[in-house]
């Protein structure tokens, strides 16, 4: 009778447990400060010690370090928690209860380099662990149950430096395990009991090859290997005894031995089980416990007098032959969750009409077979005395964080913590339960003394109850006059102004773009002291930033305003007052005051009159003309336009060239008249374009070096030429041919834009179409002076004739005003006063100015320059003494001594004198170990070294540069301990070969 009570109320409480729960929803828009009970300071949030068993929510998104440890977590959960934490860089989940890791519990960790997950309950590692942790770099695994690491249980973690698998259970390691980790510099396999044989073959070489192994992993197993170090091993000592299999490290599916599994559907029908089975896979999607027995139950079932106020839907399913139920004196809480039963017992009348309902309000006294369906509704909350009934955990009877369980015999069962028993765990078993161990300490009992207990206290803090922490300032490597600020188990160097490293030990380059102090173009400068900046011209100030006032201590005379420029200052004269600083006095009126030289002529007074002294080329009385001009260069001319009376013409001009041929006059386009010098002959021919052409010559030959005066008059189709006043020739035989086009421009000394037109010379009758090389002056067209500088003048015509009037030059071009007078400037391969002499060196007559001329060809050559100027022809002032310019640093900076001195100051991880030997110091910290026979000894507790790696030059290794001595106790895995002496490496460099 107990038995179907009870198990109508457990069919009550499996089938009805839904109705149990309640949702609250908070939305907060307030952003929390810290997780409830935690400790939040400096973007450090300090969970510890809180007994927590999973991890909290609401942690600020700036933490970059999160303290979990010595918590009571079990599980890690792919919540996504950590996808809000971007700038998170340290976790410490240790001393908790951590069996298992979902697949995707660290996503969105990307940013996260140390991981602790030490003295926890992991058995295995596989790859999903990790998944989101790209940025780690150190994972520390020990003290866990882990026997085995395959090759794929470090997928994606390849940015990890160094592993600890320290005091794990490991007997056998996969061929290939540590693959993924590609920059894997340290690696603790110590007080593992690796079971030497085949499987492990390959481990040995892989350690000695890489050298990053702490210590020396020992093997435990077969017996004749025992403490043998597993590096020393020969390869055929690794066998395997017959029917192992070498990929036996595999994880397999997990089942339980009493079912059948299919991937994630476990069946554990029809197997008489009491209880669950063990082993059940935690990725189970479907779980069978189905019983087929046939239910040899009477026609008559009586419930009659219990304390029944609820019955599942279909509990009587199974009992076809049932027809009559007796239920009466039972407190039936009749709502819509019991309106299946009263329609039941309707159904052929099972119930005879005793049965009563004792609830909810309003249906107290009503019979279960006559009361309408309509009756049975659900208003608001049941009871909890009626809910209790099919679950007595409700109340909460267990105390101490005691867990509550249903049982059939017990009604319910509480499971205790270790500290605490009784019935509800209302008894006290030891006196670690007031937690006197602070500090994420463990507090231990005494087995002989009842009372007594100890404290085992995590890294970095002692004392009878963990309330020391230790100062690991005491020995710290700082350099370079750092502060050493004490942490838990580590330590913080404080560097001084412009050193940085995690022991101060690297000079800043700070001058490096964005951290140089000088401004306006100086430049940087690194000394022992700092960056010293030297300045541009006219900044001044440490950094440069102050613009110097040259006006402070200027010269200016007579009153004269003084503006202050770039390194300099000019002089604002007042009226009258002239020179570089305003010193030249207001000269006294004179008649020049009123003369308007122009062109920048001279005024002088001569015999109460004011002159003005033309340059070379220019005439008229103020010197407003320009009236003579040298054709210089071989393509040069000059453009006449809007001519008056054009082509009734009289034109007079003075020539002086020692040419024989080149163009005078040119005017037309597809007809045209030309004046040009043909073999010292002045030449006139026309051309009316669709006619035949007409020409005349002068019996002088005018190419002597001297002006020879030219006359040229057309009137009605006849042209006339004259030469120094002597007899003209004539052209007259032009009747009948159409006049020219008096809209073309005329062209002096060339042919314009025809110039290098090459059929234009045999189209149109002209027999040299070279330009005027030599002097015109003095153009008269139609008895007006024509003004030169009013002409279209194409570069390489040059004002005056006097200097180039008798120099000839054959392949070059006179320049009229060298020092001594006019000279043939040559084409490149020339020589010679006349530049008719093939040039035998290009070096002759080069224009390096402060440099030396190096020949390139026989027709080239190039200039090089003296220290202190720069450019072509080394003509312009090079930069200020740098002594760094001589010093190549490949990988460093060139720096100034207090001396002068340059110097290459290099980068982490290289040496020599340019900084071209890769040499560098990798820092280490982990324990200390030293082998003593076949004992391995290691340090109490964790020290820092550097470990160097890398070439030098020829003559020099990589090694030690600077050692420090200190004294640590070591304890032995044989359980002795002691203090020695350890010489450690703080800094590498290249040095001389032992």
């Amino acid at each position: 009778y107990r038995f179907v009570k009870n198990c109508v109320l457990c069919l009550l409480c499996i089938r009805y447990s839904f109705f149990l729960k309640v949702i609250c929803v908070f939305v907060c828009v307030i952003d929390p400060v810290c997780p409830p009970k935690c400790r939040c300071e400096s973007n450090v949030v300090d969970c510890s010690n809180l007994r927590i068993n999973k991890i909290p929510e609401h942690i600020p998104a700036s933490t970059t370090e999160l303290r979990l440890n010595n918590n009571e977590i079990t599980t890690l959960e792919a919540t996504g928690v950590f996808k809000a934490l971007s700038q998170l860089n340290n976790i410490n989940l240790s001393n908790n209860k951590i069996t298992e890791i979902e697949d995707g519990a660290f996503e969105g960790a990307g940013s996260v380099n140390e991981l602790h997950l030490t003295a926890n309950q992991l058995d295995s590692v596989r790859s999903g662990m990790f998944k989101g942790l790209e940025g780690l770099r150190m994972l520390m695994l020990r003290n866990n149950k882990i026997s085995c690491i395959h090759n794929n249980s470090f997928t994606g973690l390849h940015n990890v430096r160094l592993l600890s698998l320290y005091d794990n259970q490991l007997t056998t390691i996969t061929p290939g395990a540590f693959d993924t980790l590609q920059t894997l510099s340290t690696l603790n396999l110590l007080a593992n009991s690796f079971n030497c044989d085949c499987r492990l073959a390959w481990l040995g070489d892989w350690l000695r090859s890489r050298k990053i192994v702490t210590g020396n992993p020992r093997c435990q197993r077969p017996s004749f290997l025992k403490e043998i170090p597993l590096q020393d091993v020969a390869l055929p000592d690794f066998r395997c005894e017959e029917g192992v299999e070498e990929m036996s490290c595999v994880p397999r599916p997990q089942c339980p031995s009493e079912c059948t599994c299919l991937e994630t559907v476990v069946r554990c029908s029809n197997k008489h089980l009491r209880a669950l089975p063990k082993g059940i896979p935690r990725n189970v999607t479907e779980l069978y416990f189905c019983v087929h027995l046939p239910l040899c139950l009477s026609s008559l079932r009586s419930l009659h007098g219990n304390e029944i106020s609820e019955l599942p839907d279909g509990i009587f399913s199974d009992v076809a032959s049932l027809s009559h139920l007796a239920i009466g004196a039972n407190p039936l809480y009749c709502d819509c969750r019991l309106l299946w039963l009263s329609d039941w017992v309707k159904t052929g009348y099972k119930e005879p009409g005793i049965a009563r309902c004792a609830g909810p309000t309003g249906m107290e006294g009503k019979l279960l077979l006559t009361t309408p369906a309509k009756k049975f509704e659900c208003h608001g909350e049941v009871d909890s005395g009626v809910l209790a009934k099919c679950n007595p955990c409700l109340s909460s009877p267990c105390v101490n964080q005691g867990i509550c369980h249903s049982d059939l015999a017990e009604i319910y069962r509480c499971s205790c913590p270790p500290e605490f028993k009784g019935r509800n765990c209302e008894t006290s078993l030891n006196a670690c339960v007031s937690s006197p161990c602070v500090n994420g300490g463990t507090c231990q009992l005494d087995e002989e003394e009842e009372a007594a207990y100890s404290c085992a206290c995590p890294l970095g803090f002692d004392g009878p109850t963990c309330l020391t922490n230790i100062d690991d300032c005491e020995d710290n490597d700082c350099g370079n006059g750092a502060a050493c600020i004490d942490g838990v188990n580590h330590y913080t160097c404080l560097c001084p102004l412009y050193y940085t490293g995690e022991v101060c030990e690297e000079m800043e380059d700070v001058c490096a773009p964005g951290l140089s102090p000088c401004q306006h173009q100086s430049t940087c400068l690194i000394t022992s002291t700092g960056p010293q900046c030297v300045c541009s011209p006219g900044y001044v100030g440490d950094d440069c930033s102050v613009d110097y006032d040259d006006c402070e201590e200027n010269h200016c005379q007579n009153r004269a305003q003084c503006v202050d420029q770039l390194n300099g200052y000019s002089c604002s004269c007042p009226d009258g007052y002239s020179g570089q600083l305003c010193e030249v006095p207001p000269s006294p009126r004179s008649l020049c005051d009123l003369a308007d030289c122009q062109n920048g002529a001279l005024c002088v007074e001569r015999a109460g009159r004011a002159l003005c002294q033309c340059l070379p080329g220019f005439g008229g009385p103020r010197c407003e003309k320009l009236v003579s001009v040298n054709f210089v260069d071989r393509d040069s001319y000059l453009l006449l336009s809007d001519l008056k009376n054009w082509p009734q013409a009289n034109i007079t001009l003075q020539v002086s060239t020692a040419e024989e041929n080149g163009i005078l006059l040119y005017n037309g386009d597809n007809d045209h008249i030309a004046v040009e010098m043909y073999q010292g002959h002045v030449k006139v021919s026309y051309d009316p374009g669709s006619q035949p052409g007409h020409a005349i010559y002068s019996t002088e030959t005018i190419n002597d070096g001297q002006f020879h005066t030219v006359e040229l008059v057309t009137f009605d189709q006849m042209v006339n030429l004259s030469i120094d006043g002597g007899l003209p020739t004539t052209m007259d035989s032009l009747r009948g041919v159409r006049t020219l086009n008096g809209e073309a421009p005329l062209y002096v000394g060339g042919r314009g834009p025809f110039q290098n037109t090459p059929t234009s010379s045999s189209l149109w009758q002209i027999q040299n179409g070279s330009s005027f090389h030599g002097c015109i002056q003095n153009l008269y067209i139609n008895n007006e002076l024509q003004d030169f500088t009013k002409t279209q003048m194409k570069p390489g015509v040059v004002p005056g004739c006097e200097p180039c009037r008798k120099i000839y030059c054959l392949h070059g071009i006179c320049q009229p005003d060298g020092a001594q007078g006019p000279v043939c400037h040559c084409q490149p391969g020339w020589s010679g006063p006349h530049c008719d002499q093939p040039a035998a060196n290009p070096c002759q007559g080069s224009k390096c100015v402060h440099g030396k001329c190096i020949p390139l060809d026989l027709q080239s050559y190039r200039c090089e320059c003296v220290e202190g100027y720069r450019g072509a022809l080394c003509n312009q002032d090079g930069e200020l003494f740098n002594p760094c310019r001589s010093h190549n640093c490949k990988h460093g900076r060139c720096q100034m001594s207090d001396t002068g001195d340059a110097y290459c100051h290099c980068e982490a991880g290289y040496t020599g004198e340019l900084c071209d030997s890769e040499c560098r110091g990798e820092p280490v910290r982990d324990f200390y170990q030293v082998q003593r026979g076949y004992t391995i000894c290691q340090t109490t507790r964790m020290v820092s070294w550097v470990e160097c790696s890398g070439t030098c030059d020829s003559g020099a290794c990589c090694a030690s540069q600077r050692m420090k001595h200190r004294k640590y106790t070591f304890e032995c895995s044989d359980g002795r301990s002691f203090s020695e002496e350890v010489e450690k490496t703080i800094k590498c460099g290249c040095v001389g070969c032992m």
